[in-house]
């Protein structure tokens, strides 16, 4: 009986580890495990979760951020054991419908984007109530649009998650200062990004422009270190004054 129980403590931690897809965690190397990073868990089911529950049933416990709990199988597998080969219809089948339940939410259209090289904030942890904060919300649509689902958004988006619940409010009279400031993405009111223009005009003059001092502003350009206001003329010209066009 003992001996059983000691087996059953061993064997136990090694059932709990994620097998098979390791998308959407991250390494401890301090307990030798892989666990989940919080972007995984950060999204909403397609459909509803008792649906998804009855899809994708959890083998003693569902995935949760920093822990490691192995993924259903159902949602990278036909195979009934782990470790499994990854089946690719069976993947996209649970980020299309389960992605929370597989903790797949990283690899949805949503979450799968790239954030900017020199975001003002840290990506790696932001957290959901940031992501509905009207204080960081607008910052971290531009900057680290991965990190709270705003992948399809195009940097815009509202600040506050009630605007489209009264679309008559993006024209009624005295509450025009409130929607442009809280409202921009129901309201139709994002700023158009005019820092490429003005660094256009800067250079109209320019007969050539002095050599880029980093080999990644091809990289940070994609990003948007050459319109993005927060970044300054200043360290625009410093880094990448030829990738960006300045004088």
């Amino acid at each position: 009986m003992l001996a059983s129980l000691i087996l059953l403590l061993i064997i136990s931690p090694i059932a709990a580890r994620i097998n098979g897809d390791y998308n959407c965690t991250y390494y401890n190397a301090s307990i030798d495990r892989w666990k989940y990073s919080p972007a995984a868990l950060s999204c909403s089911n397609i459909i509803s979760d008792s649906a998804c529950n009855v899809l994708y049933p959890d083998s003693g416990g569902y995935p949760t951020p920093d822990a490691f709990e192995d993924r259903p199988l159902a949602c990278y597998t036909t195979s009934k054991v782990t470790p499994a080969a990854i089946v690719d219809d069976m993947k996209k089948a649970a980020i299309a419908s389960c992605p929370k339940n597989c903790a797949l939410c990283c690899q949805t259209p949503a979450y799968s984007c790239s954030n900017v090289a020199f975001p003002r904030l840290n990506c790696a942890t932001i957290t959901k109530a940031q992501c509905d904060s009207p204080t960081w919300r607008v910052i971290i649509a531009q900057d680290c649009p991965a990190s709270c689902g705003f992948c399809n958004q195009g940097g815009c988006v509202d600040a506050i998650l009630d605007c489209s619940n009264d679309l008559s409010i993006c024209q009624t009279v005295g509450m025009q200062d409130f929607v442009n400031t809280y409202c921009q993405r129901t309201c139709n009111r994002c700023p158009s990004t005019t820092t490429t223009n003005t660094a256009a005009a800067s250079s109209a003059t320019c007969t050539s422009f002095i050599p880029d001092s980093s080999t990644s502003c091809a990289s940070w350009a994609g990003n948007g270190f050459c319109t993005n206001s927060f970044y300054t003329l200043a360290q625009r010209r410093a880094y990448c004054a030829r990738t960006c066009r300045i004088c």
